[in-house]
């Protein structure tokens, strides 16, 4: 796709947002395991808290193709900051407009606009990762309300999220897709709370917290959509959700292969710039290859999300889920083996906490695994395969 004047406004001005005001403080972010609220109040000043929310609910209303060329220049710059607006704008703004009602609506997304309240996704358990359907929190009818007891893991901006999407069992079985339900939990309610605040390998600056839910009562009109729904809104949401991370990862190799770019003509041996060697020169082709391939395939997946599913003549998948998952998985695949690169070229230096390339390494390796790990989503683009081509022949 060929960008509009728009969207390279909005690409521009979140790529200078990213210079000036995240990479000077991303080590001491790193270091010191915390975002700073002053960091969310610029983003929402900006209008990037709001990029995903209907402009009817004080919001941008911005496309996919925009919100992932935003989140890239975002990732650039930090991918801890990245992926924190990455879920407040992607899985909860899209389920709420599909599937929500006009009082959810009003009530939520103009506090999640304007960024008085930030989102969080709250799907995996501790028994049910990369398999939601055994996901074992239940949420029990009693009078009117809602009842929910159960742990949730890995929960992204968990105790700094005003809103909540969670699911839960509302089903008499303890399996299976059937039964489960999505709610929107105010973090606020009584019962709730954060039990672990994890120490990651990499997105250290990242707030990924451990939630339990004791007796937490809600009212009836806290359901997301009906009954038994909540397989479908978690599908749905997380179409999305792996483009926000396609677009994340590429801001990381991105900056990766910036950083051994500028490092490869500035460090000498044996008399000459290492970029003049033929070994670099290899590694850097194939570092702006992987990236151009996996951000073309990451704005086709965004596009083709908002146009909706589109057949063609490649008898390849074209669905929405194996689109953002191949747009996932090459892109995060890309990430890690650009930074993988860069450390190489750095050398002893980029073994070095001193240097960012470390760094990048560590938060490239977190885009493989959440979201639904690689090995998992070519599971789903392989069954989309065999089914097109079943129905094909």
């Amino acid at each position: 796709m060929i960008p509009t004047a728009e969207q390279l406004e909005f690409r521009a001005l979140a790529r200078e947002f990213a210079a000036g005001e995240i990479r000077p403080h991303v080590e001491a972010w790193d270091a010191e395991r915390h975002l700073p609220d002053t960091l969310f109040a610029s983003l929402a000043e900006l209008g990037f808290l709001g990029m995903r929310m209907p402009e009817a609910h004080g919001g941008l209303g911005v496309d996919t193709p925009t919100f992932a060329m935003v989140m890239e220049a975002l990732a650039w710059g930090d991918a801890a900051a990245a992926l924190a607006v990455a879920i407040h704008n992607g899985p909860i703004p899209r389920v709420l407009e599909g599937w929500g009602s006009e009082e959810q609506k009003a009530h939520w997304f103009p506090d999640m606009a304007s960024g008085q309240v930030l989102g969080a996704f709250s799907l995996t358990e501790p028994g049910a990762g990369s398999d939601p359907a055994a996901l074992t929190t239940r949420a029990r009818a009693r009078g009117g309300s809602w009842v929910l007891d159960g742990r949730k893991s890995w929960v992204t901006n968990g105790d700094r999220a005003g809103l909540i999407l969670l699911f839960a069992r509302t089903g008499a079985d303890d399996s299976g897709r059937e039964g489960i339900s999505a709610f929107l939990v105010p973090r606020d309610t009584a019962g709730l709370r954060v039990v672990d605040r994890e120490r990651t390998l990499g997105l250290s600056a990242s707030e990924t917290v451990s939630l339990e839910l004791d007796g937490v009562e809600l009212p009836e009109e806290a359901l997301l959509g009906s009954p038994g729904d909540g397989y479908e809104i978690a599908m749905d949401a997380l179409l999305v959700g792996r483009i926000g991370v396609a677009a994340q990862a590429l801001g990381i190799g991105q900056a990766a292969f910036e950083h051994a770019l500028r490092y490869s003509g500035e460090r000498e041996q044996f008399g000459r710039s290492l970029h003049r060697f033929g070994a670099v020169r290899e590694k850097l082709a194939g570092m702006a290859i992987r990236l151009r391939q996996a951000r073309l395939l990451t704005l086709d997946a965004a596009t083709r999300l908002d146009q909706g599913e589109m057949g063609d003549q490649t008898h390849l998948p074209t669905s929405p889920r194996a689109l953002s998952s191949m747009a996932k998985v090459a892109a995060s695949e890309a990430a890690m083996w650009v930074a993988d690169e860069a450390v190489q070229i750095f050398g002893g230096y980029g073994y070095m906490r001193d240097y960012p390339v470390e760094r990048l390494m560590r938060d490239a390796k977190g885009t493989q695994i959440y979201e639904g790990a690689n090995e998992v989503l070519q599971m789903v683009v392989a069954a989309d395969a065999v089914q097109e081509f079943e129905g094909r022949v």
